[in-house]
């Protein structure tokens, strides 16, 4: 759709707010707004986990841009933004958050639901599980 703004695309090693997430696609001609919030839990296959850690490679950035281009060619949405976190995490720590604006709220949730599939299908973040026995685990590595 012409006129799509894609307003926030970031990694950052500071927390997020998923509340400056969604705000970035506030628009106009959203009838339909969605998010996703994505978490560290305290458990993975049944272990104990107590804290994740997320690298990035130098060009994770421009295939996050290149991830949103191709959401936005492909549906109609007004607005995207999304932000990972790198860096050391906690269990209850916001890791990624993605949002949507579309005319429709079926649109909106297609469009989140892409990002965020896509983002963790191809924009090279690894991450790195430590585990409640001392193990650890990378994750996605290539």
């Amino acid at each position: 759709m012409s006129g799509v703004v894609i307003r926030l695309l970031a990694l950052r090693d500071t927390p997020i707010d998923p509340a400056e997430v969604l705000a970035a696609v506030e628009d106009a001609g959203a009838g339909g707004v969605v998010s996703f919030s994505g978490l560290v839990r305290d458990t993975d296959g049944g272990r104990g986990v107590t804290a994740l850690e997320y690298v990035a490679h130098p060009d994770a950035e421009a295939a996050l841009r290149r991830v949103a281009e191709a959401v936005a060619a492909d549906l109609p949405v007004c607005a995207l933004a999304a932000v990972h976190r790198t860096g050391l995490l906690a269990v209850g720590d916001v890791a990624v958050v993605v949002a949507a604006g579309a005319p429709h709220r079926a649109e909106a949730f297609e469009a989140a639901r892409r990002l965020i599939d896509d983002l963790k299908e191809t924009v090279p973040v690894w991450k790195r599980q430590v585990f409640d026995d001392g193990a650890q685990e990378w994750v996605g590595t290539p």
